[in-house]
């Protein structure tokens, strides 16, 4: 099975890439727009059998989207993006294989048990995955990030978080917000502590633009790791053919 994990992100209902960590309320600052709407993308995928991959709602106003990519894809992709125990099932029964989560789950910056008990109750461990997209800090250590990744919480991403949140998920989905979406290398740092301490598979983005970025994560991570390609890649604007990707 092949690691490469395919993404769909929105904004503004449709289907773009941004810069990580530049998404306000007032726009982001974008490398590419898609001519294709988001089902153009959720069938290629699909045609290709790359199962994990994932579609994130960036903001409001994406709702239609998103219900097209899964419908065209049922059971292929999971979906992120404002996910609370109160609507998850409703994206699962739209076609989701899985919700993904972030922001619902802290509060002032801290885990919020109670909603991540709920969120479990409501979909159970198998169908939840977190995202722990996080940011360096002064100190040298990440923190996960929230609400569009403007926010930092007050937990780091290591092994005591990833060992303690595996009990409540099937998998993580973690980006390098620092380098994500400016085909700039990806994060070693980050990499390495994902491959030494995540006891769940997990998947990787931010920052690649090369083949030996992709070779670097299959080496560290055993196997264990996937990976999603986003700005590089040719469907979007980049160098990297997705056809190539698609069959590794």
């Amino acid at each position: 099975m092949s690691l490469f994990r395919p993404c769909i992100d929105l904004h503004d209902g449709v289907v773009k890439q941004i810069v990580g960590g530049t998404l306000t309320d007032e726009g982001a600052k974008t490398n590419f727009v898609a001519a294709h709407p988001p089902a153009y993308y959720a069938e290629l995928y699909k045609k290709d059998d790359l199962t994990g991959g994932h579609v994130i709602k960036l903001g409001p106003g994406n709702d239609d989207a998103a219900r097209e990519a899964l419908a065209a894809w049922r059971g292929g992709l999971q979906i992120g993006g404002g996910i609370t125990a109160e609507n998850a099932q409703k994206w699962l029964d739209a076609g989701a294989a899985k919700v993904i989560v972030t922001s619902y789950i802290f509060k002032d910056g801290e885990l919020l048990m109670p909603n991540l008990l709920k969120l479990l109750d409501a979909v159970g461990r198998e169908r939840l995955v977190l995202d722990l997209s996080c940011r360096k800090k002064a100190d040298g250590c990440y923190y996960i990030v929230t609400d569009r990744w403007q926010k930092f919480t007050n937990m780091k991403l290591d092994a005591d978080t990833l060992h303690h949140l595996a009990e409540y998920a099937s998998e993580f989905l973690v980006h390098a917000v620092d380098v994500e979406g400016k085909q700039s290398g990806i994060d070693e740092e980050l990499l390495n502590i994902l491959a030494a301490h995540s006891p769940l598979p997990c998947t990787y983005a931010g920052g690649i633009h090369s083949l030996s970025d992709i070779e670097t994560i299959i080496a560290a991570g055993n196997g264990k790791i996937g990976y999603t390609v986003g700005s590089a890649l040719d469907i979007f604007g980049g160098k990297l053919p997705y056809a190539d990707i698609a069959r590794r």
